[in-house]
């Protein structure tokens, strides 16, 4: 099997400096509709052992808001919002008891596909949440059920999380399940059934492993196939995904220590994944000329400031893609703009600190940021 190699995962999370770590509902949530706060301790443990920057993609609100709601039987969409909206602050409460005996301030993050299918509001998402973990906070992820509709939902949690992993640039997604990984067949109705602990690549073959007889290996509304479609969309980011047993305490650490788990690795760096996503994947909305100067910070590594600019063309939005030419028209970068065109040329030749004052706010005090910004011929 081409896709397949041996186990390599001794050492699973050592290169990662950031994780995104996907808990589901039957993790968190008792059968008494109470948070498991034992399990949540240990993975707070685990977490603060462990040491990475780490965001936490987590379920569980419309199952403690039904209880706290007394629902039962099957819900209407309107009645799961409601659960969803009385539940989420009391999964924040059991996540804030959990952390807090470590000096760790959660913070919360509720998303809608809008927010990482549309690049104005990823960037801003993005910010947001690499704002948190400059300042060590640990953010908190669900899909915002509360507004969300049938029509335009994630429809599972595990791509939610490949979607934030792909948003934030890490290294690493873990997916928690109730199953150790993918296995050639339903481990539970075939004896010969075999665990696979390393996908190189996603093919047709590991896609119908996973569509077919681990199609129900997993519990909530996705299964083993959404895990499978979560570690592609992840992969393709530069992010490697880890498929595990959850239910047991301290996951990190069983992981790091050894546990069997399927490793989907990712062909490049985050980083590397995301300026080529950039320079390659998405189209031109305008063009912004640039002075010699300008030019030569770009070759250092630096953003783009508005004082380093001659000329605006073209009519683009906060977060869509730019090109960098000089003044003789040749392409020098292409990058993702922080402020709109009309916006970007009131700025043309200020210094950063003169942005507010013209503009009556200010968005950050580069045009183009070097984390968004990927060099021609690189």
């Amino acid at each position: 099997m081409a896709a397949v190699t041996h186990d390599r995962t001794s050492a699973p999370l050592a290169g990662s400096r950031r994780i995104v770590i996907k808990i589901g509902s039957a993790l968190l949530a008792q059968a008494n509709g109470q948070p498991n706060r034992a399990w949540l301790q240990a993975l707070a443990e685990d977490v603060c052992r462990l040491g990475k920057e780490t965001l936490i993609v987590s379920s569980g609100a419309v199952a403690l808001g039904r209880h706290a709601l007394a629902l039962r039987g099957k819900l209407t969409l309107e009645q799961k919002q409601a659960c969803a909206a009385a539940g989420q602050a009391r999964l924040m409460r059991a996540y804030e008891d959990a952390f807090a005996p470590f000096g760790l301030v959660v913070a919360q993050a509720l998303l809608t596909p809008d927010d990482t299918e549309r690049r104005r509001r990823w960037l801003n998402g993005r910010a947001t949440l690499e704002t948190l973990l400059s300042l060590k906070a640990l953010p908190i992820i669900n899909e915002n059920d509360t507004v969300a509709t049938q029509e335009i939902r994630y429809g599972d949690n595990d791509r939610l999380a490949a979607r934030v992993a792909q948003m934030i640039s890490a290294d690493t997604l873990i997916l928690l399940s109730d199953v150790n990984g993918l296995y050639t067949a339903d481990p539970r109705l075939d004896a010969s059934a075999r665990h696979i602990p390393e996908v190189e690549t996603i093919t047709p073959e590991i896609e119908a492993m996973a569509g077919g007889a681990n199609a129900s290996s997993a519990v909530g509304s996705g299964g083993m196939r959404t895990k499978v479609e979560a570690a592609k969309i992840a992969a393709s980011a530069g992010c490697a995904t880890i498929i595990m047993h959850g239910a047991a305490p301290y996951p990190l650490q069983r992981l790091v220590n050894g546990e069997p788990a399927t490793r989907f690795h990712a062909a490049h760096a985050p980083r590397a994944a995301y300026k080529a996503w950039i320079a390659g994947s998405l189209s031109p909305a305008g063009e912004i000329t640039i002075d010699e100067g300008a030019a030569h910070a770009l070759t250092l590594g630096k953003s783009l400031l508005p004082a380093g600019v001659i000329a605006i063309a073209g009519v683009f939005e906060k977060g869509d893609a730019v090109r960098i030419l000089n003044r003789a028209g040749k392409e020098l970068a292409r990058g993702l703009a922080r402020y709109d065109a009309p916006d970007a040329t009131r700025l043309i030749g200020l210094q950063s600190d003169q942005i507010e004052a013209t503009l009556g706010y200010a968005d950050g005090a580069v045009l183009v940021h070097a984390d968004d910004l990927a060099l021609a011929g690189r």
